[in-house]
């Protein structure tokens, strides 16, 4: 079991967790929320021992072996299968004990290593290995693929899916749910619920944290708080606790009141002096209820779109895609209608993004047409919004770009109702938080009334409590939406109706995510299927000498086929070049954050007399951040063309 007894913690000034106490039994499947900055992911360092208490005690069972998830991913030349079978210790500790009794000439050595590889499963790690990659999206070609050609984004899931393989009896896991599609996380929780050891998870997802947890840790006011169920179920106590402690702080504050009164009346007066002095004793021993403060003070509204076309957007046979001749989507048409409210489903790399971006006007179609409606005007949130912000400028420069007529004042209160107050609406934007710069990039979107939102993964920056505030305004908004994200709370209360975007098409899905749910676990038994068969080397039951086709005619199409070939490698090759000098800069960066990092990490660095050198420090790393996010977003946008010309090869 994990005791946590009086526990404290601070980081710098700042109080993080003041003498909190509570236990977490073994198999237990816990969430654990706050805000962002409360202090979670110091939480979880503390659990790893890379932290120490400041007071009370932390303590977990010594045998226990801890997995988390690794934040940084080697470009290494092995492939996806080998990096990820590395989560298991035993495993990699068996294979070794092999190999040194083979080197020895040691046949008693190498037995033992025998002995251990059977009895840690060692003969079903491959396929175990597989089933993990398959779940987190990867395609049966990519399992063999090095990890140097992943993205970021896609080695955090091969990161995801080593802290899976290992043998864990407590897994750390936070925020899991970023780096995933919606398939991926409905396999994830599938997991999770099977999983036999301890689960603490960080998240923001309250439909993850509903189907997954059996109860919740509330990080809030430097005080840990547990509660019993899932996120909905937080949710509902949270509400009686306040309502119960706004009484409590009511009659408290009446009570006080009249102490106070009785005292000042009589203090002074012979004959009530003693009563006077035992009641100020008792005002004395009071434990104070703190008032009730709303959790979140932060709401908003889409205002009223000026124009109504309909249809807004009209696509004809449109090929979708971003290299000519090899469209991500063929032959789409679709009328988006006024009112409608859509969400996209569909694994990553199917091609949302890309349809999102061709109604957005920022992807030409590659064939066919797209039309926009007279008076069209669109909300596009793209999935890397937020490095389209200029890190120099401030909120309020941001909308005098949008509205140079519009008053100082009438911005200066625009900006107020999305949190950006006083200073904050008139300071460089770089040094905020991913959350309050999602939380500008909305607010940007909303101040040019849109008739059409088109937003692709909005949530992936903010917290629960913007996540709901934008769940609530787009439950208001009076236009159009076509809604992208694995967030199902957003997608069950924005959209009305769904649309299947995979395998080079887009078409209606008659269901709603229960449904979508079930079909993906159909399609990953399906796959799973397909990948155990062709592991068994089952014959095709045809011979070369069976088609029916000439020697001649199987000669013209070597010779068109190596042709084609020929071509396709042309217009590979300047990708890969880029793609490799792309990788080189994400190396030399990532090693530049990961050292400034640390540096943020010395307690020495927040000293009063190096105010100035931290200031530069905490410039550099949104710098570097933001580079790293554009860099990632070339990367991918230029593996995607690369894996286009490789689909077709």
């Amino acid at each position: 079991m994990i005791r946590i007894e009086k526990l404290s913690l601070r980081r710098g000034d700042k109080l993080l967790i003041d003498d909190s106490s509570l236990s977490i039994h073994p198999g237990e499947k816990i969430g654990l929320i706050g805000a962002n900055g409360a202090g979670k992911s110091s939480l979880f360092a503390m659990l790893m021992g890379r932290l120490l208490p400041d007071g009370g005690d932390l303590s977990i069972p010594p045998a226990w072996v801890i997995a988390h998830v690794a934040q940084e991913t080697p470009a290494s030349p092995r492939s996806a299968v080998d990096y990820v079978c590395d989560g298991d210790a035993a495993l990699r500790a068996a294979e070794a004990m092999i190999e040194q009794g083979r080197a020895a000439h040691d046949g008693h050595l190498e037995a033992e290593g025998h002995q251990a590889y059977a009895d840690t499963g060692g003969y079903q790690a491959k396929p175990r290995t597989e089933s993990l990659l398959l779940g987190l999206g990867f395609l049966p070609r990519q399992l063999a693929q090095p990890v140097s050609d992943f993205s970021g984004g896609w080695r955090m899931r091969l990161n995801l899916a080593q802290a899976l393989m290992a043998r864990s009896d407590l897994l750390l896991l936070d925020e899991p749910t970023n780096h995933l599609d919606l398939d991926a996380i409905v396999w994830l929780e599938d997991w999770l619920l099977r999983y036999p050891g301890t689960l603490i998870c960080i998240s923001h997802d309250r439909e993850f944290l509903d189907a997954v947890c059996g109860a919740v840790i509330h990080l809030h006011g430097a005080k840990l708080s547990r509660y019993k169920g899932g996120y909905t179920d937080f949710e509902e106590q949270r509400a009686q606790q306040l309502v119960l402690q706004e009484a409590a702080y009511a009659r408290q504050q009446t009570q006080i009141v009249h102490l106070q009164s009785f005292i000042d009346r009589f203090k002074t007066k012979a004959r009530k002096a003693k009563q006077a002095q035992s009641r100020f004793k008792a005002l004395e021993k009071i434990a104070r209820i703190a008032p009730l403060r709303a959790e979140s003070g932060f709401d908003f509204s889409f205002r009223e779109p000026l124009a109504a076309p309909n249809p807004l957007i009209v696509l004809e046979d449109a090929d979708c895609g971003y290299v000519e001749g090899q469209p991500v989507l063929h032959k789409v048409s679709l009328s988006i209608q006024a009112g409608q409210r859509i969400g996209l489903l569909g694994a990553n790399g199917q091609g949302k993004s890309t349809l999102v971006k061709t109604l957005a006007a920022t992807l030409k179609p590659l064939a066919g047409r797209r039309q926009g409606g007279r008076g069209l005007q669109i909300g596009y949130f793209a999935q890397h919004q937020l490095e389209t912000l200029d890190e120099k400028a401030s909120p309020l420069l941001h909308l005098v770009r949008l509205s140079p007529d519009t008053t100082e004042q009438e911005l200066r209160n625009f900006l107020g109702s999305f949190a950006f107050h006083g200073d904050m609406a008139t300071q460089p934007i770089a040094p905020l938080s991913g959350g309050e710069k999602a939380r500008l990039a909305l607010a940007l979107i909303v101040w040019q009334r849109p008739n059409l939102l088109l937003l692709d993964e909005p949530t992936n920056h903010l917290d629960a409590d913007t996540r709901e505030a934008l769940t609530v305004a787009l439950a208001e908004f009076e236009g159009t939406l076509i809604l992208v994200s694995h967030d199902r709370h957003l997608l069950r209360a924005s959209a009305e109706q769904f649309l299947l975007v995979g395998e080079g098409r887009v078409q209606p899905f008659d269901g709603d995510l229960d449904r979508y749910r079930d079909w993906l676990m159909e399609q990953a038994a399906r796959r799973r299927t397909e990948v155990s068969a062709a592991g068994e080397g089952k014959p095709s039951g045809e011979s070369p000498d069976d088609t029916g086709v000439s020697s001649a005619d199987r000669k013209e199409q070597r010779r068109l086929e190596a042709g084609e070939r020929q071509r396709l490698a042309q217009a590979r090759k300047p990708l890969e070049k880029r793609l490799a000098a792309l990788d080189k800069r994400l190396g030399v960066l990532s090693e530049e954050k990961k050292a400034l990092e640390a540096r943020l990490a010395d307690e020495s660095s927040y000293s009063p007399e190096k105010k100035a050198e931290l200031t530069e420090m905490l410039r550099r790393q949104a710098e570097l951040s933001a580079e790293l996010d554009e860099l990632e977003l070339d990367w991918m946008t230029t593996q995607e063309e690369i894996d286009v010309i490789n689909s077709a090869s």
